[in-house]
């Protein structure tokens, strides 16, 4: 289980995982209207004949891959269930509407990912859930590697890369202003990306950082001004 704010590198830490095990990545952005057939199968009409199509879930496991639930409360907890005999020591995916259980090799992974800031009384993560497994917390990175994640992603120079991080740690100071997301790394990755083809760094910041991440008319002040005082 990963657990952090939006933007912090959860998604592409499970990328990278998948690239150093050689393993194959399925990935599924969980949403309210996803059911279980969404992720085990069903039955289709092909050509007159009724035909299983496997879902992502049942693929990881029978290809012994990594699954990865992305943003897993979003999901209604009518589907999260169907994960539960995977992750105890059953290892089993039953699927019902074939009277079959699959058994998952040592190698598959699943892996469910959540941001906390965003749980509510109807969006929270069942404790039958999340104690099926282990936690890494995610956050912002310390400045001098975000400094080098931004110049490595967006391909501007170190000098501007520091002083996109600058707007990021001050604009995530706002959070205790009312401010319910702050600024996260990929944000600043895009704003980066948009000064690197030519674009102002105060307009690129606003349509990158401000708008994205408030439609409050009041809060988008507060942080163009912090984007200002930056890049004056």
């Amino acid at each position: 289980m990963l657990k952090g704010p939006t933007g912090s590198g959860k998604t592409r830490f499970v990328e990278n995982m998948a690239w150093r095990l050689k393993l194959p990545l399925i990935t599924v952005a969980c949403h309210e209207d996803l059911t279980s057939s969404d992720l085990i199968g069903r039955y289709l009409l092909e050509g007159g004949e009724t035909k299983w199509s496997d879902g992502p879930l049942t693929r990881a496991v029978k290809s012994g891959g990594i699954c990865y639930l992305d943003e897993i409360v979003e999901a209604r907890k009518d589907t999260t269930v169907v994960i539960h005999p995977l992750t105890d020591h059953r290892r089993l995916l039953p699927i019902d509407k074939r009277g079959e259980v699959i058994e998952a090799p040592d190698k598959f992974i699943l892996v469910i990912s959540y941001n906390p800031g965003y749980q509510s009384i109807l969006k929270n993560l069942k404790q039958s859930t999340r104690q099926r497994f282990v936690c890494l917390e995610f956050d912002y990175p310390p400045r001098e590697v975000e400094v080098e994640i931004v110049v490595h992603e967006s391909g501007i120079g170190e000098d501007l890369a520091e002083e996109l991080v600058k707007v990021g740690e001050k604009v995530r100071n706002l959070k205790a202003k009312g401010l319910e997301e702050g600024a996260s790394t990929r944000s600043l990755i895009y704003a980066g990306q948009l000064i690197r083809s030519g674009i102002e760094p105060r307009s690129a910041c606003k349509v990158a950082i401000t708008n994205p991440i408030t439609d409050d008319a009041e809060m988008q002040k507060a942080i163009q001004s912090v984007i200002e005082a930056v890049f004056p």
